[in-house]
């Protein structure tokens, strides 16, 4: 479908349409990342290496990577860097995935420590191939954190584990300070966008952590510019809202390759300013809306530290 064949007229106004050619010739000025450089972004891009740990920072091309490694923060990445499903927006490599590595949770305990992280967010490839999907290793690898650096809060990023509700129990009794299951996008691009997942099966994932851990922070993402309308995009989000969910991050889509699903429009800043003020008065606890916002982006600003 063309971008001429969206709705454009919404709750928030006059969609800014442009046309393929143009959206590909450069971005507009708000799309800016500082190139990665920096004696904290070395220092971490070394020691991840000499522990032979994977970052989704490098492996899904953030454009945030410079700007979080120097602040000393990262997003580390389980279970290895080949994911099972074939989303056709993310620029992790797809395939069959190696074996589980059962040092990995160690390794990463004292990443943490070494690093002196005071927040962490931990997140994994789809591993559709594992029983529990790898909540055991979630679980552990929390655990190993807590031990080696017991006041840096735990973030972890999850994929949807099949529906399988007794694997997602295993994540969450491991008590990390927030369980994050990203939507990414609208219900109508689904199909399109992550065929092998189920946006139901998405929000009841939010819906089914607070039934186990009503305390637990909940937290999700959208990327905005794959084709939606503002209406589906407000839908979405008052579904998320309605699963109880506590935080929400809205940034823009940026195709890491031309193999990668076509971005069909930019947001402005505004739009994401109003995007923000709107979800704040669904009630979420904390929204981040902006055209670099990933889902880790400020992620410790989201939760008070542990005392």
């Amino acid at each position: 479908m063309s971008i001429s064949n969206y709705s454009n007229q919404t709750a928030l106004g006059s969609l800014k349409m442009v046309d393929s050619d143009q959206l590909h010739r450069r971005h507009p000025k708000w799309i800016k990342a500082k190139l990665p450089a920096g004696p904290n972004y070395q220092h971490l891009k070394l020691l991840m290496e000499n522990l032979n740990l994977n970052t989704v920072c490098e492996e899904a091309q953030c454009p945030n990577i410079g700007e979080c490694w120097n602040d000393r923060t990262a997003t580390f990445m389980i279970l290895g860097d080949v994911c099972t499903r074939r989303c056709m927006y993310c620029a992790v490599k797809k395939g069959k995935p190696g074996q589980v590595d059962t040092d990995e949770p160690h390794r990463l305990g004292r990443a943490v420590r070494n690093l002196e992280l005071n927040h962490v967010v931990i997140t994994s490839v789809n591993r559709d191939d594992l029983a529990d999907g790898g909540a055991s290793i979630f679980a552990e690898c929390i655990k190993s954190c807590q031990k080696q650096r017991p006041f840096c809060t735990i973030e972890v990023l999850i994929p949807d584990l099949q529906g399988d509700w007794r694997a997602l129990a295993k994540i969450v009794s491991a008590k990390p300070n927030v369980l994050n299951h990203n939507m990414e996008t609208v219900s109508r691009l689904y199909k399109r966008c992550r065929p092998r997942s189920i946006y139901q099966r998405s929000l009841d994932l939010l819906v089914q952590t607070k039934k186990l851990a009503p305390d637990l922070l909940t937290k999700t993402g959208l990327m905005v510019g794959l084709g939606e309308t503002f209406d589906e995009l407000r839908k979405a989000i008052m579904d998320i809202r309605e699963t109880q969910c506590d935080i929400l991050t809205i940034g823009q889509y940026l195709p890491p390759s031309k193999k990668h699903l076509n971005l069909r429009r930019y947001y402005t800043p505004d739009e994401f300013n109003q995007l923000e003020e709107e979800a704040i008065n669904l009630g979420f606890a904390h929204v981040e809306a902006g055209p670099m916002v990933r889902s880790s982006y400020h992620a410790r600003r989201h939760i008070p530290p542990v005392s």
